[in-house]
């Protein structure tokens, strides 16, 4: 894990920190009219113009920052030139927890990520109460018994579900939920619900981003009891009188759930980064909100945390997931 995540986060350093990207960020924070030595001077004073491999190393904080000495003035990385020598600190990365500044919202990028990752957190927590229950639901009825009426019917509702983007689904929902010409029960922006998120001004964000993932763990539970529902010690349990309600509760349905519990895991991750459009779309400034506004605006700081902080949600994500699975089929362990 911390190597995958050292060479992703790497590989974004590196992306991010492209000559031209470094100087628009020295045009946006200067004026568009700079000259090329205007750029690299600006570039220079701030430690950009470094090796690749000692800015990655400084920003990480396993390098002293860089410092520089100028009329007699030394300014630096860790510190600013009122700061007292004696409490000028070398390092200052993100192992010592400075994310560094936002060149866009001019405050530290910790506290930003930290804020705007909440509020995505407070999205995300109601869509899967909604999302893996309903999912589950859905998937289970229709793979009890395969190619009945019920099961085409919630097979279909499914894939239409999932064929069907947030941006068109919300789109809709807006129209007819949330505007004067619809019914208007439900608000179509939810800035408000940031602060107090209610039924009316949550639903239609929550609805959009869960009615998206429902079908996907839908199908996939859908397959896997079916699976399982032809599986010989459920004709063993058919065979000695055993109910269909309880083959299903006691028998079929634990072994059913284990396929689709890697799936949901995979749902975090997908939500965190996924929920870039509905954010946008209902004006909820999130995090998806907030890694649109960096990439946009070239805020170098903010992208850089903003992607290290998805890498490691999918990553322990992925690592609950393998451990969950183990724990739910013996025969990992046994192996």
């Amino acid at each position: 894990m911390v190597l995958t995540a050292l060479c992703l986060t790497f590989i974004v350093f590196w992306l991010t920190n492209l000559y031209p990207n470094l100087e628009k960020l020295a045009k946006t924070q200067g004026n568009f009219r700079m000259s090329d030595e205007a750029v690299a001077s600006y570039l220079e004073k701030n430690g950009y113009l470094q090796p690749l491999p000692v800015k990655f190393g400084q920003w990480l904080g396993v390098l002293p920052g860089w410092t520089q000495e100028a009329d007699g003035v030394v300014t630096g990385k860790c510190f600013t030139a009122s700061t007292p020598e004696e409490d000028r600190p070398q390092f200052c990365g993100v192992l010592q927890g400075d994310w560094g500044v936002s060149t866009v919202f001019k405050d530290e990028v910790g506290g930003i990520v930290a804020e705007r990752l909440g509020l995505t957190g407070k999205l995300m927590f109601f869509v899967m109460l909604l999302m893996v229950p309903m999912a589950l639901l859905i998937g289970v009825l229709a793979g009890m018994r395969e190619g009945s009426k019920l099961d085409r019917s919630l097979s279909t509702f499914s894939i239409a579900s999932t064929a069907t983007p947030e941006y068109v689904s919300g789109v809709i929902f807006i129209a007819v939920f949330a505007s004067s010409a619809g019914w208007k029960i439900f608000n179509g922006s939810a800035t408000s619900a940031m602060e107090d998120a209610t039924f009316a001004n949550f639903t239609l964000p929550v609805v959009t981003i869960a009615l998206y993932g429902m079908g996907y763990i839908a199908r996939m539970t859908r397959a896997s009891m079916t699976e399982v529902m032809t599986a010989q010690y459920i004709r063993t349990a058919r065979l000695k009188g055993v109910s269909f309600g309880n083959i299903v509760l006691k028998h079929a349905l634990r072994n059913a759930l284990i396929a689709p519990f890697t799936v949901i895991m995979l749902q975090f991750p997908w939500l965190l980064n996924g929920v870039v459009i509905v954010e946008t779309l209902f004006n909820y400034k999130g995090f998806g909100w907030v890694l649109v506004q960096a990439a946009g605006n070239n805020d170098i700081e903010l992208l850089l945390a903003v992607s290290v902080v998805s890498v490691i949600v999918v990553l322990v994500t992925q690592l609950i997931s393998d451990i969950g699975y183990v724990y739910l089929n013996p025969r990992i362990r046994i192996s």
